[in-house]
């Protein structure tokens, strides 16, 4: 019987037999938020979250969600108690509220994720990345003690989604690199940020979730780390990291998500046709062998709706189901 997109990516994610390569063109996934957190995307205007910040989109971005410019929240890391305010929950009714937000996921077909955990991503979002970084090694005790306060809320809104929506997967979200290299040292990471990446990827493997860990850039310094946290998948693999090398030496611990050019020539609209085929082939026969590899290829940009766009899309589309899906992985 064939498997399910939902069964056959969580095979792989259990390290089990599975029958293809995974890919967000048949969607396995399904994501259920909380409005109160960071959000992803933010095409229909600003957003607001239970921090106060406010988060817009753009069509050069592909209206991910970016904190408006020139908004400083905090400009003072010493002042963080006189100005960062926790959202009251107590009169929440959850129960529904969650309910609604799931209301769109079709188990049967899809596994259920949710995110959380940009403890970088939300000090950027109140100091700037200047100030965020400024901070980090002028009072990094300071830091810690703000991302301690904000860990209550977030930590809060974690378990009350697993308590109603039951994810099957947590993907631990925040983006700590340029494309080719980080915004801070290894030993920085260790000390601010990964006893709260811990935090959280506890509560996900203690309700039986797997963990999906995103991070642009270049990041592969921290893949270790990753793995002791309990981490399984990583998203988008972005190929300024050493794709090759790492899927020779992790493949069987850890899955990898991307590892195609998106932001080069291969990803842009006017990517000659037999090119981008021939790329395709390559990128399949090198990374879906072995398994821990998810079809993340695209073309054309995102929202972009010129011809050209939708021809390299449909390239991409049709190579998946005609070649990458029937790719056995073992």
């Amino acid at each position: 019987m064939a498997l399910t997109p939902k069964e056959n990516y969580l095979r792989m994610l259990r390290h089990e037999p599975y029958e293809y390569v995974p890919s967000m063109m048949e969607p396995y996934m399904t994501g259920v938020t909380d409005e109160l957190l960071t959000p992803q995307m933010a095409p229909d205007g600003p957003i607001v979250t239970g921090l106060g910040v406010t988060y817009v989109g753009s069509p050069d971005n592909g209206f991910g969600a970016m904190p408006q410019p020139g908004n400083v929240l905090l400009d003072d890391i010493s002042k963080w108690r006189d100005v960062v305010r926790l959202p009251d929950l107590s009169r929440r009714d959850k129960a529904a509220y969650y309910k609604e937000r799931s209301k769109h996921v079709d188990r049967t077909q899809t596994a259920v994720v949710t995110d959380g955990g940009d403890y970088f991503l939300t000090l950027v979002s109140l100091m700037g990345f200047e100030g965020a970084l400024l901070a980090m090694h002028e009072d990094p005790e300071e830091v810690i003690a703000l991302l301690t306060h904000i860990s209550t809320f977030y930590v809060e809104v974690m378990k009350d989604i697993f308590y109603h929506v039951k994810p099957d997967v947590y993907i631990l979200m925040d983006d700590d690199c340029a494309y080719r290299a980080p915004f801070f040292s290894l030993e920085m990471y260790r000390e601010i940020f990964k006893p709260f990446h811990k935090l959280h990827a506890d509560i996900a493997l203690e309700n039986g979730a797997f963990i999906n860990r995103h991070d642009c850039g270049k990041s592969e310094q921290y893949i270790d780390d990753w793995l002791e946290l309990g981490v399984r998948e990583w998203n988008p693999a972005q190929i300024s990291n050493d794709c090759k090398r790492i899927k020779r030496e992790y493949c069987g611990r850890l899955v990898l998500s991307g590892c195609w050019d998106s932001q080069g020539e291969l990803g842009s609209k006017f990517v000659d046709k037999q090119k981008l085929k021939d790329a395709l082939v390559e990128y399949v026969d090198t990374f879906a062998p072995g398994g821990d590899f998810t079809f993340s290829a695209m073309a054309g940009g995102m929202g972009d709706t010129s011809p050209e766009a939708e021809e390299r899309r449909e390239i991409v589309r049709e190579f998946f189901f005609d070649y990458a899906r029937s790719k056995i992985p073992y």
